[in-house]
């Protein structure tokens, strides 16, 4: 590529699935000085959160009509890594992982074509650090995943409604929990100073499964996607 001064732009990507592998989400955010944030997303029904990861990255790169100067930002160590140090020597390696095949070949292969238009920085951020643009990032992604429907109409099963809240004026925090088996119902309740509603969500689904003294099918219904993606995928992994 030329020394030609190449327009700007910075890209925050990511990309996840619920359950992994399953349906799946994938978003980009684009941010040019002057203009305001370009925002992409979209969905898949069965992939992985490796895919949706390199998804993202392609088409953020598939969106720019010229060349441009980008610093790139990915919470996904598997994406930087392999596009800054693991690529060359796959591509070198006729797409091959040693003598494996290389998983997402075709991504790969998508992606490190949409890279050689342009001048690009790669930069690894922690996810859920507080990072704007990366949290607003994960929240677009997540919102593309197909949600299932809710199961409330099993009957063998008990289905805890847990949720919980924070006063920063106050700083209490209030945390509640429902639960249903047939046609029983219990309410449990709390609060604690100095807390977080993250904290809060906790500790509802927490005394939610405390109260359920034998073993048993449960349905747990949240409003909160720190809980959620807690529960499902960070722990996990």
């Amino acid at each position: 590529m030329t020394n030609l001064q190449l327009p700007s732009v910075t890209i925050y990507t990511d990309g996840g699935c619920n359950p992994n592998p399953g349906p799946g989400g994938w978003a980009a955010i684009l941010l040019k000085e002057g203009e305001s944030p370009r925002e992409l997303s979209g969905a898949e029904p069965k992939t992985t959160n490796n895919q949706m990861e390199l998804r993202a990255a392609i088409e953020a790169l598939r969106a720019l009509d010229e060349p441009h100067q980008i610093e790139f930002y990915t919470d996904s160590q598997y994406l930087r890594q392999g596009i800054t140090e693991w690529l060359s020597k796959w591509e070198k390696n006729g797409w091959r992982r040693g003598k494996s095949e290389l998983k997402n070949r075709e991504l790969w292969q998508s992606l490190a074509a949409e890279t050689k238009r342009h001048r690009i920085n790669w930069h690894w951020t922690k996810g859920h650090a507080g990072n704007k643009w990366n949290e607003r990032a994960d929240k677009l992604a997540s919102a593309q995943i197909p949600r299932p429907e809710l199961p409330l109409d099993d009957r063998n099963a008990v289905h805890i409604f847990a949720a919980g809240s924070y006063s920063g004026k106050t700083k209490i925090g209030g945390w509640a929990v429902v639960l249903r088996y047939r046609d029983a119902q219990k309410t449990l309740s709390g609060h604690e100073k100095n807390t977080s509603a993250n904290r809060m969500h906790l500790r509802a689904a927490i005394e939610g499964l405390r109260a359920i003294t034998r073993p048993m099918p449960i349905h747990l219904y949240t409003p909160s996607d720190y809980l959620k993606d807690g529960a499902t995928r960070w722990v996990k992994g």
